[in-house]
């Protein structure tokens, strides 16, 4: 395989439902802008991987660089019930007018922004054991209802 090729293959399409009436404020800290986006469900689909998200969160940070740090931990339940524990981390991207826009909780076109995450999986059922042993980035497109993202992955 030539070096400057990266194999990957789509793992999940991830779409998320976020209360964003009901996030918290924690406010200016050290790190930067700090809140917390509760994540009160919604669904994924791949061709290994299908099911429904439960709830959990998105601690965001926008740091004083005018970028927007993610780190999302959530819980997934397979549609043959197995349980996983993902979490992510990554960063939103924009020009210092789009990120007032959107901080106002305004839609960008997903040409105004770039979404990108890594993604960690681990799971106690045998039949899902692999995923303890994947790499995945992924890319996101935010909606009115929270972001849809897709996840790769890695060789």
């Amino acid at each position: 395989m030539p070096m400057d090729h990266l194999a990957h293959k789509h793992l999940v399409t991830l779409t998320l439902d976020v209360d964003f009436r009901s996030m918290l404020v924690i406010g200016p800290t050290p790190g930067g802008h700090r809140r917390i986006a509760p994540v009160t469900g919604g669904h994924f689909s791949g061709e290994r991987l299908n099911g429904t998200v439960l709830p959990g969160a998105d601690w965001v940070i926008n740091r004083s660089d005018g970028v927007m740090v993610i780190d999302v931990r959530l819980a997934l339940r397979t549609d043959d019930s197995a349980l996983i524990y993902l979490s992510y981390q990554g960063r939103f991207l924009a020009p210092a007018e789009a990120m007032s826009r959107f901080s106002k909780g305004e839609l960008l076109e997903p040409e105004e922004y770039s979404l990108a995450i890594v993604a960690k999986f681990e799971c106690g059922e045998d039949r899902y054991a692999w995923l303890n042993n994947v790499v995945a980035v992924g890319t996101g497109e935010q909606t009115a209802t929270g972001p849809v993202y897709s996840l790769f992955e890695i060789g």
